[in-house]
């Protein structure tokens, strides 16, 4: 590992990821860090014997060809190939005993809506016809996937002066309500409940706290763009980032918590490390919560007071649960949409208000076909304990508790999927603590800060911060909630970091080549491993690391200090490059035969289960045979 990095990125998730993977594109020595032993913070699965799960992030966006869409610009820009899945519909809302299909045609959706909202037709047909007409004049027209404190001032300049009237309209929203907005075009209290429950998906906010200026640009922009899934499960967009980064000369370090960010002479110089290692930097960028950078990482000496109370203040979104399980394929009746919205009291937002993501309806690479997988994702408003190492997740209370949940979760599905509870093959929950845990999303808030009025766009972190050579991105940033809005936060923090070098930013020109790919329906292995790799001898080793459970103690490696498990993930995404790297730093230090090998295979997990095991000795020597990986 070297001395010094160019660049050190804190967090490993999708924000962290973009800007490490544009930065190392551009030759610079990045290092990403991340306390967990894989990438992606929410984005990304877990498996249970031959289910496989999304642990959080599910409902992509920015993947299209109109629209804002900060997805395809980003593997443009790293020129890597993308496969996805285009949902045929954005989603579905159980609202009121009837089924609301959000379609890609806006147009098509109004009608949808009206027919719940006949009265409201005719303000239903003038408040989506104004907004389409404003998102096509100030988003469509010319692209920028920049954060707003970012924004090139010469070439917002430009666009004003386009089309001012649609500019100045946009900009009056900035500091007004989506209420307010809604107000000029409806009088029926049940419509703005029911925009209520479109913002809490969309921000985890109600109207009368969600900006306007937000608002406009998310009940047009889903449509346009359309609703997407990586082909194969969520494990390839942070395992694709991954790739681009380690064959650009980048370091993963995982399994390694920051504690402190190092200073010097008020500038941050570096990192200090759990162990007590310290690892140095010209620039950091931090991928975190507000909370944790003031209160943890950056030591008082170095922080003003009302700036660290200023981000103790910041609202957070609410914690959230997420039910997984499988079930028999029986259970889903036919028509049942890949993601669908029950809400059960449509007067307010409550933990009755589940999301139920069922992506192996389009996606048959994640379970057996006699099978679906689902994630359920709801508010909780209970206590739960801090996600930390130190809490007893074992604990009677604690245990009790999610039990309780779990149940709940079950006896909506019930009501909602009749013989959801007979169908049943596995399941398990995942708490706020958990959720923390692993992502360290402050007491389980999976979307930061809410973007609400008086802390949204210009009230958040900036990518640029309070110290020099320390940039921001992530939720906690001025673009705020989901992963398109993440993502342009990574963008922008990398393109800040490339004027610290004087190196070419990463900005839109018409024309650019498309690496993004749709993928027909339903995707099936064949398919998948065809899609991955072209090479007959590349997809044989792919099919047998998918293999792998990934597990979270893995008996593999209690032995021997070889990252199996990062082997496997690594080579499931087609990065044969980051496996090899591992497997040539292993080799050149240790000296182990074939025996060695067997053994660590003999221990595999599978094994006890009854089942072969994951071929390690073949897949380890597929690098021995072929030494140009």
């Amino acid at each position: 590992m070297p001395d010094k990095f160019n660049v050190l990125i804190i967090g490993a998730g999708i924000s962290g990821l973009s800007a490490a993977s544009l930065l190392s594109k551009r030759g610079l020595k990045v290092a990403v860090i991340d306390r967990n032993f894989k990438p992606g913070g929410s984005c990304g699965i877990f498996k249970r014997n031959e289910y496989t799960f999304d642990q959080g992030t599910a409902m992509l966006y920015g993947f299209g060809n109109e629209g804002f869409n900060p997805h395809r610009f980003l593997f443009n820009c790293l020129e890597e190939t993308f496969y996805v899945i285009k949902h045929k519909i954005l989603y579905s809302v159980k609202f009121k005993g009837r089924k609301i299909k959000f379609f890609a045609d806006v147009d098509k959706f109004v009608e949808e809506l009206s027919i719940i909202f006949p009265t409201q037709k005719k303000n239903l047909k003038k408040f989506y016809s104004d907004m389409k007409n404003l998102y096509s004049k100030v988003i469509i027209k010319k692209p920028a996937y920049e954060t707003p404190d970012e924004t090139n001032r010469i070439l917002a300049l430009k666009k004003l002066l386009s089309n001012p009237i649609s500019y100045i309209k946009f900009l009056s929203f900035m500091n007004k309500s989506t209420k307010e907005l809604l107000e000029k075009y409806f009088d029926d209290p049940e419509l703005f409940k029911f925009f209520d429950k479109l913002t809490s998906t969309y921000c985890y906010t109600t109207v009368s706290e969600t900006p306007a200026i937000l608002s406009a640009i998310m009940f047009i922009d889903n449509h346009v763009g359309g609703s997407f899934y990586p082909a194969g499960s969520t494990l390839f967009l942070p395992g694709k980032l991954e790739k681009v980064i380690e064959e650009n000369g980048g370091e993963m370090i995982f399994d390694s918590e920051v504690k402190k960010i190092l200073f010097k002479n008020k500038k941050a110089i570096g990192v200090l490390l759990e162990d007590g290692e310290e690892i140095y930097a010209e620039n950091i960028i931090y991928s975190g919560t507000v909370w944790n950078l003031y209160k943890n990482l950056v030591d008082k000496e170095y922080s003003r007071p009302e700036r660290r109370e200023w981000a103790q203040k910041m609202a957070p979104t609410y914690p959230s649960m997420v039910f997984y399980a499988a079930v028999d394929s029986k259970v889903l009746p036919a028509g049942t949409d890949p993601i669908e919205m029950i809400i059960g009291n449509p007067d307010s937002i409550d933990e009755s208000e589940i999301t139920v993501y069922m992506l192996s309806i389009d996606d048959k690479t994640l379970c057996p076909e006699r099978a679906h997988v689902l994630a359920a994702i709801g508010p909780s408003f209970k206590k739960w304990p801090p996600g930390s190492i130190k809490t007893d997740y074992r604990s009677p209370d604690y245990m009790k508790q999610k039990e309780v949940e779990e149940e709940r979760i079950k006896n909506v599905l019930e009501k909602h999927y009749p013989g959801f509870k007979e169908g049943l093959i596995y399941s398990e929950i995942s708490s706020p603590s958990t959720i923390e845990k692993y992502t360290m999303k402050n007491d389980g808030c999976v979307a930061g800060p809410k973007q609400s009025i008086g802390q949204h766009m210009f009230n958040r972190l900036h990518v640029k911060s309070d110290w020099e050579s320390l940039f921001c991105c992530g939720e906690s940033c001025t673009m705020g909630t989901g992963s398109p809005a993440v993502t342009v936060s990574g963008i922008s923090a990398a393109n800040a970091v490339l004027r610290e070098y004087g190196k070419k930013e990463f900005l839109y020109e018409p024309g650019m080549k498309n690496y993004i790919r749709v993928m027909e329906k339903p995707v099936i292995n064949e398919r998948l491993y065809a899609s991955i790799s072209k090479s007959v001898r590349e997809r044989e080793i792919i099919m047998l690391a998918n293999e792998c459970l990934f597990c979270e103690e893995p008996e593999c490696m209690k032995s021997l200090n070889l990252d199996i498990r990062g082997i496997m993930r690594r080579i499931s995404v087609g990065n044969f490059h980051g496996a090899g790297k591992i497997v040539k730093r292993f080799f050149k230090n240790n000296e182990i035969g074939i025996d060695e090998l067997r053994k660590l295979q003999d221990s595999c997990i599978k094994s006890k289960k009854g089942v072969s095991p994951v071929q390690i000795v073949k897949i380890i020597e597929f690098f021995f045979k072929h030494q140009h990986y």
